[in-house]
């Protein structure tokens, strides 16, 4: 009797293809616009950033993971997991090697490390990856809602993006409304009873990330690591010549961030630059600069986090096998 070939290599597969065809796709889109204008104009812009200039940028890139990583290793104590702060760290780190994958659903392989290292079954760490994203999402609306507040030209269009990821953020990390919207689904469709009953219990894990003394912090960490890219976003247009206020360039560089997540696309290729084109393109921006600028700020924040994830990743398989033969052992 033969055996069935698992289905999940095509399907790794299948996302490559799915990632390596969307970014040459957003790649010829920026090319082909690039050409229309001009080359030289593009090329201008580029030439005007120096090599210490992009290392700030990296550097602005790179406190935001790392703080991000910190707020990890907060959720990680909530759940009284024993894992140590380097652990924790390398974790969050690595999972950015998984960050093109569709809807980033690749960055769950943290859970898998957990469970090889600390013995934690994803049944109990799931609630990781909820309060993470929500908290980026919650962080994020502030942020948007403060570009609207402050920035001098005017960013209306980001009040629903705002309202959104404050209010996915709340449904996401609030026990008791998540399991009543959840019980109120099964009712209306009285279908999958055993589904529902597991999603009703990871709702309720949720309970201990809604304690102020979790909130705060994690709100704050993720708030100055957001805010650090959108500072990074703003130096760069600046120092390409294009005058658009902090607040504006930072709400726009946050609203296509989260547009570019909503489409689904791996890594929101696609949807976030041309978002962040179009942005710009109101504010006056010109082509030459915006298409530039869009292209340096992707490979500095998106692809960034890719390569050191890429670089971390070796360190993060090989600390989990070490943990399933200490496990076995």
């Amino acid at each position: 009797m033969t055996e069935t070939a698992s289905p999940y290599p095509a399907r790794r597969r299948v996302g490559l293809w799915l990632t390596l065809g969307l970014t040459a796709a957003m790649v010829a889109g920026i090319v082909g616009l690039a050409m229309a204008t001009g080359w030289e104009e593009s090329l201008a812009s580029l030439r005007a950033l120096t090599l210490a200039q992009l290392g700030v940028l990296l550097a602005l890139s790179a406190s935001n993971y790392a703080l991000r990583g910190l707020r990890w290793h907060l959720y990680v104590r909530v759940l009284r997991i024993p894992l140590s702060l380097w652990q924790t760290f390398l974790h969050y780190i690595a999972g950015f090697a998984m960050t093109v994958t569709p809807g980033r659903l690749g960055e769950v392989i943290r859970l898998r490390w957990i469970w090889q290292e600390a013995g934690t079954p994803p049944e109990r760490s799931a609630p990781l990856v909820v309060v993470d994203r929500a908290a980026d999402l919650a962080v994020i609306g502030l942020l948007i809602g403060a570009s609207v507040a402050f920035s001098t030209i005017g960013l209306a269009a980001g009040l629903p993006v705002a309202g959104f990821c404050l209010a996915m953020a709340v449904i996401a990390t609030r026990a008791t409304l998540l399991s009543s919207m959840l019980r109120f689904g099964w009712q209306v469709l009285g279908r999958w009873p055993r589904l529902f009953v597991r999603a009703r219990r990871a709702a309720l894990a949720l309970r201990p990330f809604s304690d102020w003394p979790v909130v705060l912090p994690a709100l704050a960490l993720g708030g100055v690591g957001w805010l650090a890219e959108g500072i990074s976003f703003w130096l760069l247009l600046d120092w390409m010549g294009a005058e658009v206020p902090l607040w504006t360039a930072i709400g726009i560089f946050l609203i296509a961030t989260v547009t570019g997540g909503a489409t689904g696309a791996p890594g929101g290729i696609g949807g976030a630059e041309a978002a962040m084109v179009a942005l710009l393109s109101l504010q006056g921006v010109p082509l030459s600069v915006s298409l530039p600028a869009t292209a340096v700020i992707r490979l500095t924040t998106l692809w960034f986090a890719i390569a050191i994830g890429l670089g971390a990743l070796p360190f993060a398989l090989r600390a989990a096998r070490r943990g399933t033969h200490a496990a076995q052992s």
